[in-house]
């Protein structure tokens, strides 16, 4: 129903994702993606409209906002989602790619496409997965591992759990991850990393600031007496509090692939 929304002037995409998610893409000439989100990150209340927060955004916003209007109207009497919201507005990014950045055949396994696109992005090679569980992530990554050198995956269950408010669904979750990882260490990774990529506590019921848990596993790491994974055993562990973006270049000092860390 989206797809039928026509706007003069420009062109409007939209991809199914996943469950309620889907991708929206707008073409036109003269468009930022300075933007404010329609997300107001509370139950109840209405959807805000799409704002520039830069003059070279103004035709953004405005185009944004007539098709949210013919949204509304398309979707009024359906159910369960009569209408939509529209947040992380961004323009094409040009990242290095990871073969660039560290040397590594990347590959990505995610079911959800948000995780996929920005691997893609980054550019991991997508592993197709057959199949919608944990086990089969896995089973892509038995399959694929003579193939790369890097493999990311990506549990989404602990962040939807998380947002609901179900501390039980979390730990559930973590407990299968739990009962997989033999079959990961049976393949005899040079490092592992556990790590995610924002905390979101039952407790908030979203995304918060604390610092993850990150764990690295390697034949080099030097024991540092902590026997538990998660954010106070974490926080007394030798890597610190550090920013995400070092966490590669350890990982790979710890696989062997950087002849010297530091001058």
């Amino acid at each position: 129903m989206l797809q039928t929304i026509r706007i003069e002037g420009a062109e409007f995409f939209i991809k199914v994702v996943r469950e309620h998610r889907f991708a929206f893409v707008m073409r036109a000439p003269g468009l930022g993606a300075a933007l404010t989100e329609m997300d107001p990150q509370k139950i109840g209340v209405p959807a805000l409209p799409v704002s520039a927060l830069h003059p070279d955004s103004e035709k953004s916003a405005q185009l944004a906002n007539q098709f949210v209007q013919q949204a509304r109207r398309l979707l009024a009497d359906k159910h369960p989602a009569n209408m939509i919201l529209l947040r992380g507005f961004a323009r094409y990014p040009q990242l290095p790619t990871y073969p660039e950045l560290f040397g590594l055949r990347a590959a990505a396994i995610a079911l959800h496409g948000m995780y996929r696109g920005v691997a893609r992005l980054a550019g991991m090679q997508v592993l197709p997965v057959a199949g919608e569980t944990l086990a089969d992530e896995f089973t892509t990554l038995e399959n694929n591992w003579p193939d790369f050198d890097f493999f990311y995956l990506h549990v989404k269950k602990t962040d939807t759990a998380g947002e609901e408010g179900d501390f039980l669904g979390k730990v559930l979750v973590i407990e299968e991850v739990d009962a997989l990882l033999p079959r990961l260490m049976a393949l005899k990774p040079d490092v592992v990393i556990v790590s995610g990529d924002h905390s979101s506590p039952a407790v908030l019921k979203s995304h918060s600031w604390h610092p993850v848990p990150t764990l690295l596993h390697s034949r080099y790491v030097r024991a540092d007496g902590i026997a538990e994974y998660g954010e106070r055993a974490c926080g007394r562990g030798s890597l610190g509090i550090i920013p995400a973006k070092d966490i590669m270049p350890i990982a790979l000092a710890n696989a062997g692939r950087i002849a010297k860390l530091s001058a």
